[in-house]
């Protein structure tokens, strides 16, 4: 195969909510981007990220499926109560108090079938959180509490990154559930 014609593809393993705790996020974003200024994220591009692969060559699509299943994990609920500010990258993000333990492990087994059929990924420590504004200025000050999103998890989702106009759109390529 010509290596200089392979397709690629920018993907990444997410938990992809439902409409549900998608409006429920979305309703976060005007008070603070009241606040805070930037751009909010259109609602259709709301998750949390699992792990990050980037440049994946089309003809490894199957693989990486394959091993996506193998990551066995059982149902969970990510409580989200609390907005949080990065200034490093300047966005605006909704996040757990504190990791569930199957969220932590799902990320883990996932991050293992990877490197067991040989797939790059962004390796570093995993930060829960779904990015809720970009370009965002705020300080150290905490920001308001927020009405908890409870968001019951029961499946994850292999996500493509396409370029478009406003930025990016993503599509969901596979849902992967949870076993028990």
């Amino acid at each position: 195969m010509d290596a200089s014609r392979e397709k690629y593809r920018r993907l990444f393993f997410a938990l992809w909510p439902h409409e549900a705790e998608r409006a429920a996020l979305a309703a976060w974003q005007p008070s603070l981007q009241q606040r805070c200024g930037g751009k909010t994220m259109r609602p259709d591009t709301l998750h949390c990220t699992l792990v990050f692969l980037g440049a994946v060559p089309e003809h490894r699509l199957e693989a990486l499926c394959r091993a996506a299943r193998e990551a066995a994990f059982r149902e969970f609920t990510l409580t989200l109560a609390a907005a949080h500010y990065w200034g490093h990258n300047h966005i605006v993000y909704a996040a757990p108090s504190t990791l569930a333990t199957a969220h932590a492990a799902l990320v883990q087994a996932l991050e293992q079938a990877l490197r067991k059929h040989r797939f790059h990924f962004e390796a570093r420590p995993y930060r829960a959180h779904v990015t809720l504004l970009r370009h965002a200025q705020w300080n150290d000050t905490p920001l308001p509490p927020l009405p908890a999103v409870r968001w019951r998890v029961a499946d994850f989702a292999l996500v493509q990154s396409l370029p478009d106009g406003q930025g990016a759109r993503y599509e969901v390529l596979c849902r992967f559930n949870a076993q028990g």
